[in-house]
């Protein structure tokens, strides 16, 4: 576990610094980004009682997905190296007890955390990878694929807004959770050949600019 978490951190750092060369120093806000993902989060599971309701739960766990970004890059304080942060989370992990809280309870205790502490919880955040039916495996497997789509929209012009986010009138997450199905996870060259199947993707189906 504890060389996926440094590979895992080593991805973040290597992301945001492609948006800001000096990002720790900046001291974003990190907490308030996983909050309001874990809002994202409970429109995918549903909590409106007055109407009928399915959880999304591909849609959920991609959310989960996206609250471990930021979750991870506020763990990047006190000048601490990827390999300390990585020792601290895979202690942390070592005892802590899972609450067994399902997905709406398990999404609100991480939100309020994140609002009262402006930090993380991986516990916190641990509870509410189960409760979507993730393990560990399928969050870094799920975790390497979204950091390779966020390098792929910064390669094709997410940062300027000429990024074309639907494909064919799905959105890339989607074509994502696809990719990741037919490709072997184990590979050396997993997270390339990821990418490469993205931008395959992004030719046949995305129209060239004129």
């Amino acid at each position: 576990m504890e060389q996926a978490l440094i590979n895992m951190l080593r991805m973040q750092h290597s992301m945001n610094s492609r948006v800001h060369d000096h990002w720790v120093e900046q001291n974003f806000a990190w907490y308030r980004a996983a909050w309001i993902e874990c809002g994202e989060l409970i429109e995918h599971y549903g909590y409106k009682w007055w109407k009928k309701q399915a959880p999304d739960m591909e849609q959920v766990r991609l959310e989960v997905i996206d609250i471990w970004h930021f979750g991870l890059s506020a763990l990047f304080r006190d000048g601490k190296s990827v390999e300390q942060i990585a020792g601290e989370i895979a202690r942390e992990l070592a005892s802590h007890q899972p609450s067994g809280l399902q997905v709406r309870e398990a999404t609100e205790q991480l939100a309020l955390y994140c609002l009262q502490t402006k930090s993380f919880s991986v516990s916190l955040f641990w509870d509410l990878m189960l409760a979507s039916g993730l393990d560990f495996d399928s969050l870094y497997t799920s975790y390497v694929g979204k950091n390779v789509l966020n390098f792929f929209r910064q390669d094709h012009g997410y940062k300027e807004g000429s990024y074309i986010k639907n494909w064919a009138e799905r959105e890339d997450n989607e074509h994502l959770v696809e990719v990741l199905e037919s490709l072997d996870h184990s590979a050396a060259d997993f997270a390339d050949a990821v990418y490469a199947a993205l931008a395959l993707r992004y030719r046949e189906l995305v129209p060239a600019p004129r």
